[in-house]
């Protein structure tokens, strides 16, 4: 059994990561602000505040931390050296925002990272500055932590409790048309959130440290949406020109890069990716089953 502290954990990836890890008999520790979905996990132990003033972790030790709420710099170096001599291993939730070439396909964990803008805060977030505050934490986690932290950046994350294609799901289980504004040919990469919450539980008990590209080999939009209306039997083909752009992906190929990365080092490292069917079928029967997407974050 290894103890578990987990940022975050009651939404989204998080659900996945925590469900996983009681599964597999796990001890765990959440860490949040029990705002959202409290109680929604009584075998494991609770501990409520935010990460600006995260005095709740003053105590305790455990094998390793899942950074799964870590979006300010400022708010991951305060938890980082809070814990530092008191936890093995630190998993930090990246996002494959960082790099800072957009279009050059086939780019490994070594590619050029964005730089920190000019007179930014620590502890200031727009969405402008998502990707340059991921790339900054990593760097502050492997200051403090060496070998022993971990960034696992992710792009697109699908499946139940997920908002990603989660509008192909709605469509899907309800006999309605797929929409997608992207263009057709667009690469994509994706990945299922039981694969990832699989991965970063394997990585933060007896993995290697470093940065890792957590997504699936690159296909197309296209046929990545014929995949997702395989697993309806009659789908409506795609609407490729909706009223509403829920991907927000550039037509000019200027962010195609971001979708083409190498996931070599990820695979090598255990990361198992599930089909796309496999995916979407899940996707389609929790809603079925009474469940709403949660909307995406942009």
């Amino acid at each position: 059994m290894t103890r578990l502290l987990i940022l975050g954990g009651t939404k989204n990836l998080g659900r996945h990561v925590v469900e996983a890890a009681l599964r597999d008999g796990h001890e765990i520790t959440l860490f949040n602000r029990g705002l959202t979905n409290p109680g929604l996990f009584p075998g494991a132990e609770q501990l409520i505040g935010d990460r600006a003033t995260p005095d709740a972790l003053e105590v305790g030790e455990w094998d390793g931390v899942i950074d799964l709420s870590g979006f300010l710099v400022g708010d991951v170096r305060r938890t980082a050296e809070l814990l530092q001599h008191r936890v093995a291993r630190y998993t930090f939730m990246s996002s494959i925002a960082v790099y800072a070439c957009k279009t050059q396909p086939g780019m490994t964990e070594d590619a050029d990272l964005l730089s920190w803008p000019r007179g930014a805060s620590d502890d200031e977030f727009t969405m402008d500055l998502y990707g340059p505050h991921k790339v900054r934490a990593e760097r502050v986690l492997a200051e403090v932590y060496g070998a022993r932290a971990a960034s696992v950046r992710s792009g697109f994350v699908v499946g139940p409790y997920n908002p990603d294609f989660g509008n192909w799901g709605e469509a899907l289980a309800t006999g309605n048309a797929p929409e997608c504004a992207a263009r057709p040919e667009q690469p994509i990469q994706y990945l299922d959130a039981r694969d990832l919450a699989a991965f970063l539980l394997r990585l933060t008990i007896d993995g290697p440290g470093g940065a890792f590209n957590a997504v699936s080999s690159t296909t197309t939009m296209s046929e990545l949406a014929d995949a997702w209306r395989s697993a309806v039997p009659a789908a409506l083909p795609i609407d490729w020109d909706p009223a509403v752009d829920r991907f927000h992906l550039p037509h000019d190929g200027s962010n195609d890069g971001t979708f083409q990365l190498s996931n070599a080092r990820v695979v090598a490292a255990g990361l198992r990716v599930r089909s796309a069917e496999e995916s979407a079928r899940a996707c389609v029967e929790w809603i079925k089953a009474g469940n709403t997407p949660p909307p995406p974050p942009h």
